[in-house]
């Protein structure tokens, strides 16, 4: 199966001072609980977890996006860093098990039902490559 990426923007829930960040952001601190959390899930080694600078939803801190070939990619905010990591890592697993990705409302944890920011589309990798 393809690999699958869950990514965390560091950059998130930051406070900022005189243009720099001071202390530790939120983004960074959910990025720790879910390494940590990871190293005994069952998908870990099917899902690579990638730290991002920033993803753009500076006002919907923190984010986290799925994305895997062939699957639709979702990104979610407004999560919370204190309680957002397991209930991250089972719709993660979610994810992996459907073929489209698709994790619809009714079956995701609770802190990713209102927090949706956007599903797209997968690329359909074959009409892509066809054109070339």
């Amino acid at each position: 199966m393809n690999k699958h990426t869950l990514f965390i923007c560091t950059t998130c829930a930051s406070v900022w001072q005189d243009g720099n960040r001071v202390g530790e952001s939120g983004g960074q601190q959910l990025l720790q609980q879910l390494q940590e959390l990871a190293q005994t899930w069952e998908l870990q080694h099917q899902f690579s977890i990638q730290a991002v600078k920033c993803m753009s939803a500076c006002n919907r801190a923190c984010v986290i996006a799925f994305a895997a070939e062939a699957k639709l990619t979702y990104l979610f905010g407004d999560l919370p860093k204190e309680e957002s990591a397991p209930a991250i890592l089972e719709c993660a697993t979610q994810y992996y098990t459907k073929s489209d990705g698709s994790l619809p409302w009714s079956e995701r944890p609770d802190p990713l039902k209102k927090s949706i920011l956007a599903k797209i589309p997968p690329i359909n990798i074959a009409a892509s490559s066809n054109r070339n």
